[in-house]
């Protein structure tokens, strides 16, 4: 572990011009030195305080977890069982450091020999390698999105897989290919959009929708959600997708229950003044749900 740590330093020391000094910091110092040198090489220098988040998990005691969100938005957590919250600081900045650095490696850049790799992998019994020139299968599509990446490294193309991820989860994809939008202006729109606030609202109100057909859905959907992120995280992968669908799903669930409050309320408003206080909450409900969505 020690030795591959040191050969992942080595070979991206160009990023550290004190690279000596460098190693004998904190590697919270490190991971916050790699990302500012590399944001001052792209003319960028001075938010990388604003760019690299910390966030600690909600928690009334050991064990405690961290993660760390980069730059682009790629997310790591800590991957060792921690006592205290400033260790779980620490290994999620190693593995993040461990992870940014390992991106920097020639290896790790889509170039057209890994493209040609990956499509034959991809391929199945079921697949035809050929499907790979028509961009109306599913292969095509992994096609298209590979090339618009070439020159770029794995990382951020993991970034913007993010997004597709999401999209297929929530089902958006599927319900914009029924309205014959193409897949290249599918790709096209939400490559240059990437993920927002507004993009989690709206798929937290579709889960929300979803929970109100299928009363119990919702709470099975993010007990699932939970666990993949748990074991995503002790395997020390990129966790953005399955934090982000934690997240969607624990606010969709927050409004579900804010709605069954106001339902409530409602009930009981509607006995004690009459008619017109139950009808003033029933107009209020979807202007609600977005503004706390949005907040």
């Amino acid at each position: 572990h020690t030795a591959f740590y040191s050969y992942l330093c080595m070979s991206v020391k160009g990023f550290l011009p004190h690279y000596r000094a460098a190693m004998n910091m904190n590697v919270v110092s490190m991971l916050h030195n790699f990302w500012e040198q590399k944001q001052m090489s792209q003319d960028a220098g001075g938010q990388t305080e604003s760019l690299l988040s910390y966030e600690s998990a909600p928690s009334l005691g050991p064990p405690y977890v961290c993660y760390i969100t980069l730059p682009g938005g790629s997310c790591f957590g800590n991957y060792k069982v921690c006592d205290t919250q400033a260790e779980a600081r620490r290994d999620a900045a190693r593995v993040a450091l461990m992870n940014s650095l390992a991106n920097e490696l020639p290896c790790r850049q889509i170039s057209p020999a890994f493209i040609t790799q990956s499509l034959q992998q991809a391929a199945s019994d079921s697949v035809s390698i050929e499907d790979a020139c028509d961009s109306s299968t599913s292969l095509g599509t992994y096609s298209l999105l590979l090339h618009s990446y070439i020159g770029r490294t794995m990382l951020e193309f993991q970034e913007m897989m993010t997004v597709f991820q999401l999209l297929h989860w929530n089902g958006t994809l599927k319900a914009l290919i029924e309205r014959q939008c193409s897949r290249q202006s599918v790709i096209a729109y939400y490559s240059q959009r990437g993920l927002d606030e507004y993009m989690r609202s709206s798929m937290a109100l579709d889960w929300l929708g979803r929970e109100q057909r299928a009363p119990g859905r919702l709470g099975e959907e993010l007990q699932v959600a939970q666990r993949e992120l748990v074991l995503a995280r002790r395997r020390g992968i990129e966790l953005r997708f399955y934090k982000e669908k934690t997240e969607i799903l624990s606010l969709a669930l927050s409004q579900a229950y804010i709605h069954h409050a106001c339902d409530q309320f409602g009930k009981t408003e509607h006995i004690t003044h009459g008619h017109h206080l139950q009808g003033f909450y029933k107009l209020k409900k979807v202007p609600n749900i977005v503004l706390i969505c949005l907040i």
